[in-house]
């Protein structure tokens, strides 16, 4: 098939590019490349991949030679939305309107919305469970999810929290940052450390769009909590594991978090459909060990 990914050379983005390539799709990568190029390099000369630097508020052209759209493209997490409001609103709800209003009736959508949404209802939380949104973050990821779904061959993600390796690195993730405090500042400092999310690592991430891809036709018009069930921690458990293979302290904060997600996600819809997680947390955390024994964030040429 031909395959749009925006926001292809972004932290699941390009894990998700490569693997349609493996799997013979021709893939067109669409990003405002605006954390560099490196996370894209290892594929450039791939003879199946068209790569378009632009920038998703201007829209996307020959929208209509695609036969599946990947809607990756957005500001992503509670700091960066935080930061950049209006610019969260026009590229995560308007951006994706437009991108919607241009899909022909045969094409499909497969969107990534998020279980932030559910906020801090503190109970199990299913699809039809009402929402709770506490960041600009999670207001616009579901007023963009409601727009998609609009479309009758739309399906709509709901990740779990990600964590793990990529190319494209990102560190305000919980389970990224977590360990990686843990390796070059050997503290952490928890704020309502009871608070608990669920997890799913991105290659199960890469997975779980790579099912529906293959199940389009029984998903389609659905919206779906992607994870695992076995993977539901607070932040002190998060914090425990890591402590059981780094030595580091972890400091408990009265103060509260200005971003507090506390929930249970049920995930037994896209069980039943057939999508089956892999790696847990353990494995996660283990892998990113193993990078930040040499990878520095932000790292820069030093005298030498």
């Amino acid at each position: 098939m031909k395959i749009l990914v925006t926001g292809g050379a972004g932290y699941k983005g390009i894990k998700l590019s490569s693997r349609l390539l493996e799997l013979g799709h021709k893939v067109t990568i669409f990003d405002n490349f605006m954390y560099g190029y490196d996370s894209v390099l290892h594929l450039a000369t791939n003879q199946n991949v068209k790569i378009m630097k632009a920038d998703i508020r201007n829209g996307v052209e020959n929208l209509k030679e695609f036969d599946v759209v990947f809607h990756l493209a957005g500001i992503s997490g509670f700091p960066a939305c935080a930061s950049n409001p209006h610019s969260a609103q026009l590229i995560n709800v308007e951006a994706t309107k437009e991108l919607v209003k241009k899909l022909g009736k045969g094409q499909y959508i497969i969107y990534a919305s998020t279980t932030s949404i559910y906020g801090k209802s503190g109970d199990a939380c299913y699809e039809d469970t009402p929402v709770e949104p506490v960041s600009t973050y999670a207001h616009t990821k579901f007023a963009a999810e409601k727009i998609v779904q609009e479309k009758e061959n739309a399906i709509s993600l709901r990740f779990a929290t990600i964590f793990g390796f990529s190319p494209k690195m990102r560190m305000d993730l919980m389970v990224n940052d977590f360990a990686y405090k843990a390796v070059k500042e050997r503290v952490l400092v928890l704020f309502d450390s009871f608070a608990k999310r669920t997890f799913l690592h991105i290659d199960d991430a890469v997975g779980a769009y790579i099912f529906a891809l293959k199940n389009a036709d029984n998903m389609k018009g659905q919206v779906f909590n992607a994870g695992n069930n076995a993977l539901n921690y607070s932040k002190a458990e998060i914090a425990e594991m890591i402590k059981k293979r780094v030595d580091f302290e972890v400091i408990n904060s009265e103060l509260k978090d200005k971003d507090l997600r506390h929930f249970i996600v049920n995930f037994d819809k896209i069980a039943n459909a057939g999508f089956k997680p892999e790696k847990t947390v353990e494995e996660g955390i283990d892998e990113l060990l193993k990078i930040y024994e040499f990878y520095e964030y932000f790292s820069h040429y030093r005298t030498i």
